[in-house]
């Protein structure tokens, strides 16, 4: 999860966002970027390399909240051209069914999902990408693996809060593990 606070209106001022993480659950959209062969089939998967709070340096999906008043197509895109740029042409798919909703908890052991923060629920999306991807706002680079080599443990290992378990559910969404 991002620890950026927007500031396009319609959402939160800082104090009022800490209040309402202490109060609800906020809603969030997470996607995993992909490129995809003339046969759709997957050839790799984009990874953000981003610095968090502590100064420990970890692998991230593309991810953020969802607006006030804003459509879940539209913060989804908002984050993809936020992370990846203005370039990286996002296919959204045309169904909004998201592959699976991930509750972040406060607490660690609820679920395989924690953010220390607040209680989020996320819903996740395999988005291909087709244009020039480059890493903007907080994160450092954007590489991009095979899906072999994004569930290798020492990547999946550097993968917070249970990104890891997401990406795993991501491939196996898409036949790539069992």
């Amino acid at each position: 999860m991002s620890d950026m606070t927007e500031t396009t209106p319609g959402w939160l001022s800082r104090d009022e966002l800490e209040l309402a993480r202490e109060r609800m659950p906020i809603l969030y959209v997470e996607a995993v970027p992909v490129r995809v062969d003339d046969n759709g089939e997957v050839t790799s998967i984009g990874l953000l390399l981003r610095i968090g709070p502590d100064g420990t340096v970890s692998r991230t999906l593309v991810s953020g909240r969802v607006l006030h008043h804003e459509r879940v197509r539209d913060a989804l895109l908002r984050h993809l051209e936020k992370d990846l740029g203005p370039v990286a042409l996002p296919r959204v798919p045309a169904a909004l069914q998201p592959f699976t909703v991930a509750e972040y908890f406060p607490t660690p052991g609820v679920t395989p999902y924690h953010d220390p923060r607040q209680h989020a629920v996320s819903l996740a999306y395999i988005v291909p990408v087709a244009g020039d991807c480059r890493p903007r706002q907080d994160a450092l680079d954007l590489v991009w693996l095979t899906p072999q080599e994004a569930l290798s443990p020492g990547v999946l290992s550097e993968m917070p809060g249970g990104h890891s378990v997401l990406m795993r559910q991501a491939l196996a969404h898409m036949g790539l593990v069992s």
